[in-house]
């Protein structure tokens, strides 16, 4: 028998123990491994009520559930990167084999968990990390071997992507979206880790890791949010044939590695701007098998849930044939970070304007001495207020001058607040 511990019974750690106990027989059935929840340590006496969980095997303490030697695999469940690392740690000393869907660990304090795990010759399962119960981090790591990624596209978050999806479905703005999705479970209380970027970019880390063999850092990550997202700004983008999307792009460029999340335009026809409500979408490009696209529920309990049993089950399959393989990122020497604003792409922009001859030809003039070219325009019509919105689409320009040349224009006396401009991404992917 392999013996299971779970820490956190929290909706990722309910979820796993529901499956493996409900799927005990069909797992043996398939695998001809018996698989045994036998420890599960939570402190708040409400999550583990109603969840049938056998007398004997619950525990206050994390620790205690370590050093049971009827563990052979800790499942960290519990999220945070205080005392979730600390567990991990102490599992991995102890020579337990360890799941976690902790992607803030991972991104933040990833690279020193790989290497204690390699120490002690034990393994790290991470498939709940990155898109819930999506299996891509196994296809990037095994399906994908052969391949050397060139570029990804991802839809990461599905807070970011329900509220967007609201947003250009029926025109309702960002608050009235987000307060809908708190109202449904989908936002915390607290939704700046979603909206803001931060989630996505904690799991692109990850995806990075494994497809680019780069140690990357949050702080490579160039990383903004959709707060800023107006309704016009989807109407201009649909009149243009794309859609916003909250996207995590990462690519290879000469030897270099490229990796941002932000809201960005893409073209309608992309497989990606059909992925709406609380869906994730990963789109890997490899130079063997072209594009891929995974799609999926990217969390709730049983979604992520089953990413957690699917590493378990991995494990224990490995652990009977005592076929053990490291299976963290390994690292090549000579990439580095590229930053994002190196990057060349095409722009939508949006200026707020008194609707009076010359307006256009001073923007466009301002762009041209920063090496800007205009691709198309659009006037709305005249407002009553005397401004009228102004949008603009560039052939490919450099972030660094785009933003000098949006600061200018912001200055100028006809021009109303702040400017927004937006990624469009579109050329190799």
């Amino acid at each position: 028998m392999i013996g299971v511990g779970i820490i956190g019974l929290g909706t990722v750690g309910s979820g796993t123990l529901k499956i493996l106990t409900e799927s005990q027989a069909l797992i043996k059935e398939r695998t001809g491994l018996d698989i045994k929840v036998v420890r599960i340590a939570e402190i708040d006496p409400k999550k583990t009520k109603g969840k049938g969980i056998p007398a004997g095997i619950l525990t206050k303490s994390a620790g205690e559930l370590i050093e049971d030697r009827n563990v052979h695999i800790v499942a960290e469940l519990m999220g945070g990167t205080g005392l979730a690392r600390e567990f991990i740690m102490s599992a991995l000393e102890k020579g337990k084999w360890v799941v976690t869907a902790n992607k803030a660990l991972l991104a933040e304090k990833g690279d020193d968990i790989f290497r204690i795990a390699e120490k002690r010759g034990c393994e790290i399962g991470f498939e709940a990390s990155v898109c819930g119960g999506i299996p891509v981090i196994r296809a990037i790591r095994d399906g994908l071997v052969g391949n050397r990624i060139t570029s990804m596209l991802g839809i990461l978050n599905g807070t970011s992507n329900y509220i967007l999806t609201r947003m250009t479905d029926e025109g309702i703005s960002f608050d009235d979206a987000l307060r809908d999705a708190q109202k449904l479970g989908f936002a915390e209380k607290d939704p700046t880790f979603d909206i803001e970027g931060i989630d996505a970019a904690h799991k692109l880390c990850i995806l990075v890791r494994l497809a680019f063999s780069y140690p990357i850092q949050m702080k490579d990550v160039i990383t903004g949010g959709i707060s800023k997202i107006q309704p016009i700004d989807i109407s201009f983008a649909r009149e243009f044939g794309y859609k916003i999307k909250l996207l995590g792009v990462a690519k290879n460029v000469n030897g270099s590695v490229e990796a941002r999340v932000e809201p960005a335009m893409i073209p309608v026809s992309h497989p990606m701007s059909s992925v709406s409500g609380v869906f994730n979408a990963v789109y890997v490009v490899g130079d063997r098998v072209g594009p891929t696209l995974f799609y999926g529920k990217g969390a709730g309990s049983e979604p992520t849930g089953s990413a957690v049993v699917s590493d378990i089950v991995d494990m224990a399959l490995r652990m009977e044939t005592k076929n053990h393989r490291i299976r963290g990122p390994v690292y090549r020497v000579g990439k580095r970070a590229k930053s994002a604003k190196e990057a060349l792409v095409p722009y939508y922009m949006r200026f707020t304007a008194q609707d009076r001859p010359g307006v256009l030809s001073k923007v466009s003039g301002i762009l041209g001495d920063y090496k800007i070219s205009i691709s198309a325009v659009n006037q709305r019509e005249r407002k009553e207020s005397g401004y009228v919105p102004i949008v603009i689409l560039t052939h490919e320009a450099g972030e660094k001058n785009l933003k000098k040349a949006k600061e200018e224009i912001d200055k100028l006396p006809f021009i109303k607040g702040e400017s927004v401009h937006i990624r469009i991404e579109e050329g190799n992917l």
